[in-house]
Formats: structure tokens, C-alpha cells, sequence
């Protein structure tokens, strides 16, 4: 899997006689941890309805307005959603949705008991994927909310029979829930549910514009299951954001040079001379250098280094700046995800 993390300062100005502030903008780890080996991932749908269970599914699918046809297509979109923006960022060499074999759940609307490793490990084999995302889950609510007042509207079957003068929103909640199967390690990467919810006007004047009401609701389905698909790729794409930090200015000489090659964008000529007054005999100006050398192993993306340049201004020097800053460098340490064992 493909990952570039960069961090570059975009901006700098004066914001105290003492510390200019910096904008640097970073590229953080996705929130889930793939091992790099991993260059091959498959989309398999799991989220239809097996026959076990048919009087319990039919009673679940008559009240969401739902059919294991209409479950099928919109998965097939939620997949596809899922598909064209992995292969778009480029997450993994290749990605394919796999048709075979036509997986099933028990019971529609909720996780099922995690697929078998040697299932897993037989579709990853037969597909030429190293790992399995799989849709354990798609699910529709729905509920009317009458928009006027009328003898009985609680349905859509209500709607109908109360055509001259009902009118309603069809709302549906939509829900999806993904797993990530990683083989080689008999791992479960990710377990994620996703939830969305849209609605459509049944305008009752007629019982054609009923019946195009839930033609669109059941389009809009579709575009839901797509648009969750796509967001959930997003937890495996990094991310950027943009910090803020205070730099020391001043303090001697150096700390003047220093600043103006900073502000030229030359940091590594500048933590030269950092680098030197943070070995000053002099305990301000020591713990001024320390300090801003956590800045530079911060923009050149070293939190370790940072975390280490930090505590030795604070703990040495007893910089008041420095302790703030260790604590914001060990929450960024502690939001990248570590890889499994």
C-alpha cells in the first residue's frame, strides 16, 4: 500500500517580539493501518439476505420497503463507490470486485459472525487478492412523516389510498457495514458501520406522483450506497491537515539569521544554527534552541526527535513554551496508527 507522508511550512509572520508563528501542512497516516506488503485488494458483497431465515427477512424487508434485488443493486453501487475511489488515490495496485462466490447473510440489518479464515483465505486465493474488503452489511429504514393532515398516513400504502390529499416525506435511513480480512496475518483489519439519512416528498395529488416519489427514493438509495462506499475508502487514505507552532526569534545573533533563512524557506539552515545555541552556556538562549530544534524535526515530520528536543528544553531549561508543545507532539504521536502485530 502506498503511503507519502509529507510536511512543508506554507506561511510565516511575526506574532510576538519573541516567536514568529508557522504554518506548516502535513499529510497524516489514514486512521487504518494496512501493512505495506499488501499491493492487491478485492470487494465482495456479503449483505443480501440468505434463504435461512426467509420469514424473518421478508417481515424485515416489508417494513424498510426493501427487496434482496433492490439490497443487491444498491451494494453493488456501495462497492463500486468503494472501488473507483481506493483505485483513484491509488491505495492498492490493483482493485477488483469479486461477483464469486455469492455470499449471503443470515439475518439482513446487522453484523454477522465474522467469514471463516479458510473462506476468506480461498476467495483472497482464487481472486489473486491479498486482501478481502467485504459489505457484511446493507440496510434501508424507512418512515413517512405526513406533511399535511389527513384520516391515516403512517405508510406508504396509506399515502396511496389517501391520494386526494396526503402528502408526506419518505424518509429512509440508509446503513452499511464493512469488514477488512487481512489472510496472511488471520487478521481483522477494520469493522466499520456507516449510517445516512435522506428523504423525498410524496406530492399526493396523484397516485402516479406517489409512485415516481418512490422511484426517485429508491435512486437515491443507490447514490447513498455509492457515496458511503466512497467515504469509507477515506479511512485508508491519508489526510491533510495544517498546524500552527511558535518559533523562537530572538535571542542572539543567531537566532536573527536563523530566522530570515526560515523565512526563505532554507530550515535546515536555519536548525544549523539552532543547533548551536542549544549547546549555549547560557540557559535561556539553550532552551530557546532546543525548542525550535523540535520545530524543525516537526516539519521534517521526526516526532521522536521532536517529543526528545521538547522535553530536554522543558526538563533542562525549564522552557515554559516546551511542555505545551511535548504534550501536542505525543497526541500526534498516539493519532497515527501503529502497525499490527
Amino acid at each position: 500500500m502506498k503511503r507519502i507522508f509529507l510536511c512543508f511550512v506554507i506561511s510565516t509572520f511575526l506574532v510576538s517580539c519573541k516567536t514568529n508563528l508557522v504554518y506548516i501542512k502535513t499529510v497524516n497516516p489514514p486512521p487504518v493501518y494496512v501493512p505495506e506488503t499488501v499491493k492487491h485488494a478485492g470487494i465482495i458483497n456479503r449483505s443480501v439476505p440468505s434463504d435461512d431465515n426467509k420469514a424473518l427477512n421478508s417481515i424485515h424487508q416489508a417494513a424498510s420497503a426493501e427487496t434482496a434485488q433492490m439490497i443487491r443493486e444498491s451494494g453493488k453501487e456501495a462497492m463500486r463507490g468503494l472501488n473507483d475511489a481506493l483505485a483513484g488515490n491509488k491505495c492498492f495496485d490493483i482493485v477488483k470486485t469479486i461477483s464469486a462466490p455469492d455470499l449471503r447473510t443470515p439475518v439482513a440489518g446487522s453484523f454477522p459472525s465474522p467469514l471463516s479464515w479458510k473462506d476468506v483465505e480461498t476467495i483472497c486465493k482464487d481472486n489473486g487478492v491479498d486482501v478481502l474488503f467485504v459489505l457484511e452489511v446493507f440496510d434501508t429504514q424507512l418512515r413517512v412523516v405526513p406533511l399535511s393532515t389527513p384520516a391515516k398516513v403512517n405508510t406508504i400504502t396509506d399515502v396511496i389510498n389517501n391520494v386526494a390529499n396526503a402528502q408526506a416525506n419518505i424518509i429512509t435511513t440508509v446503513k452499511a457495514g464493512w469488514r477488512l480480512y487481512d489472510p496472511a496475518g488471520k487478521r481483522l483489519l477494520d469493522e466499520f458501520p456507516q449510517v445516512e439519512e435522506m428523504s423525498v416528498t410524496a406530492n399526493a395529488a396523484t397516485a402516479v406522483n406517489t409512485v415516481e416519489a418512490m422511484l426517485g427514493r429508491k435512486e437515491a438509495i443507490r447514490q447513498s450506497a455509492n457515496r458511503l462506499g466512497r467515504a469509507y475508502a477515506d479511512r485508508f487514505i491519508p489526510y491533510q491537515i495544517t498546524l500552527t507552532r511558535d518559533y523562537y526569534v530572538k535571542g542572539s545573533r543567531n537566532f536573527k539569521i536563523a530566522t530570515r533563512r526560515a523565512r526563505t524557506g532554507n530550515w535546515d539552515g536555519a536548525g544549523e544554527l539552532w543547533l548551536k545555541e542549544a549547546n549555549s552556556s547560557r540557559r535561556k538562549t539553550a532552551g530557546r534552541g532546543c525548542y525550535n530544534m523540535a520545530i524543525l524535526c516537526e516539519i521534517n515530520d521526526d516526532l521522536d526527535a521532536a517529543i526528545t528536543w521538547a522535553q530536554k528544553a522543558y526538563e533542562d531549561y525549564n522552557n515554559k513554551l516546551a511542555l505545551h508543545y511535548v504534550n501536542m507532539l505525543k497526541y500526534r504521536k498516539q493519532q497515527r496508527p501503529l502497525p499490527r502485530n
